[in-house]
């Protein structure tokens, strides 16, 4: 008998940093937890950094996933807003990562492909789907909704995704 993986997606963001844990047992999903992490506003990035490492550290502590998905940001702000996103998706990564697990990543269009159907769909869409895919999820938030997508993807495509690990 086969056990259910237990899978982490996180969408990154120092702001607002969406995180969603569901079970993956073949072609049948469960969900697990959902939530989004809003790290102190004032401080320096040093501090606020900090706060979201800690705070991924309590979920992934809490939950205890196998594996762990990451959203590639696309931003299409300046240089300093993709700077900082960049920070806050390097702890993204390493959160799980320092903890032993496998971390895949996948493009934005990727996941709204996976999960709506369209690589282009919008915020309403994703959350929709996503309760028609997890119908006992209890989630606040788009955040929470992409993150959860985002784990929803790596289920699909996890098995590609350990094989070019293994190929790297």
């Amino acid at each position: 008998m086969s056990l259910a993986t237990r899978i982490i997606g996180i969408d990154p963001g120092l702001r607002r940093c969406g995180w969603g844990v569901i079970d993956s047992l073949g072609n049948r999903l469960s969900f697990v937890g959902a939530g989004t992490i809003k790290p102190p506003v004032e401080g320096s990035l040093a501090e606020r950094l900090t706060a979201l490492f800690s705070s991924l550290g309590e979920v992934l502590d809490r939950f205890e996933p196998e594996e762990a998905a990451v959203e590639e940001t696309f931003v299409n702000a300046g240089a300093r807003s993709a700077l900082i996103l960049g920070q806050a998706r390097g702890v993204a990564l390493l959160s799980p990562a320092a903890r032993g697990l496998p971390v895949a990543e996948y493009a934005a269009n990727l996941v709204k492909k996976s999960v709506v159907g369209t690589g282009h769909a919008d915020k309403g869409q994703i959350d929709l789907m996503v309760r028609t895919l997890l119908p006992t999820a209890d989630f606040k938030g788009a955040d929470a909704a992409d993150a959860l997508a985002i784990a929803i993807c790596h289920a699909h495509h996890r098995v590609s995704a350990q094989r070019m690990r293994a190929l790297a």
